[in-house]
């Protein structure tokens, strides 16, 4: 059993790369309430940090998440709103990462499976070892993954996500690339160093151009074409007045490198 002073999410920080870990592997780092809690709060806490410009998500042990805790689930059979309050709390979390104003990237070793798999399609990017494996597989046990569809249909395409809802089987990491559920697929042994790579290239970034960008991208997918470039050319109208992208620009035009002041 994990000691209770062993806190369920670790957190570490590199030259603006803040990565959050998963620490219950005992546990198969199942997204239980206490873990849920753990992680929201942490989510709650970068967002606010200034010196954080991008999140890596990892997970110790030899599985990324196994979805929901069912020893959890089975204790609460008879209690509906217990049940509806995890489900509410693992949709805020994931709804967090996606309105987090700061890029979030899956580190993802070992089984991603039903919350688990939803985790990882709710960050903006993921990088997966090439012997990961992914699943949605509520319905082989009766209870389908109508909440990981949620992030998994954003992802990928209709027909690849029903696959993945309606048999329950696992697919390979490179299964996952092709069809748009991860970005990368490396070799396990350099995972961590591809994925802080990644990491490090986007930190190079103005973080307030980012945090405008990746809102963006989130607001325009729900819009219709029209209503989409209408939102959007005034984003960039509104990103213009921005001190880094004068700074961009000019440091562009001038052949140097860009100072960022982040405003």
């Amino acid at each position: 059993m994990t000691d209770q002073a062993t806190p369920l999410i670790t957190l570490e920080r590199d030259e603006g790369v803040t990565t959050l870990t998963l620490n219950q592997p005992e546990r198969r780092n199942s997204l239980s309430m206490a873990m849920l809690e753990a992680l929201s709060e942490q989510l709650e806490q970068v967002a606010a940090d200034n010196a954080t410009r991008v999140v890596i998500l990892a997970a110790s042990g030899p599985v990324f998440c196994a979805g929901h805790d069912l020893r959890e689930i089975r204790g609460q059979l008879d209690h509906h709103a217990a049940q509806l309050a995890l489900f509410q709390l693992c949709s805020k979390v994931m709804q967090q990462i996606v309105h987090l104003p700061k890029p979030v990237i899956a580190r993802v070793a070992g089984v991603a499976t039903a919350a688990g798999c939803q985790l990882v399609a709710s960050c903006d990017l993921a990088v997966a070892a090439d012997s990961a494996r992914f699943a949605t597989p509520g319905v082989n046990i009766g209870l389908f993954c109508s909440t990981p569809m949620v992030a998994l249909s954003r992802n990928v395409s209709r027909k690849h996500a029903m696959e993945m809802l309606l048999t329950g089987e696992l697919i390979s990491a490179p299964r996952a690339e092709q069809i748009g559920l991860v970005n990368r697929v490396v070799d396990e042994q350099v995972l961590e160093q591809a994925t802080t790579q990644l990491a490090q290239t986007i930190a190079g970034k103005s973080s307030h151009t980012l945090t405008i960008g990746k809102a963006a991208f989130y607001r325009q997918l729900e819009l219709p074409l029209a209503d989409a470039y209408d939102y959007t050319a005034k984003v960039m109208a509104d990103n213009l007045q921005a001190e880094d992208a004068r700074e961009g620009i000019c440091a562009f035009l001038d052949k140097r490198a860009p100072s960022w002041s982040d405003r």
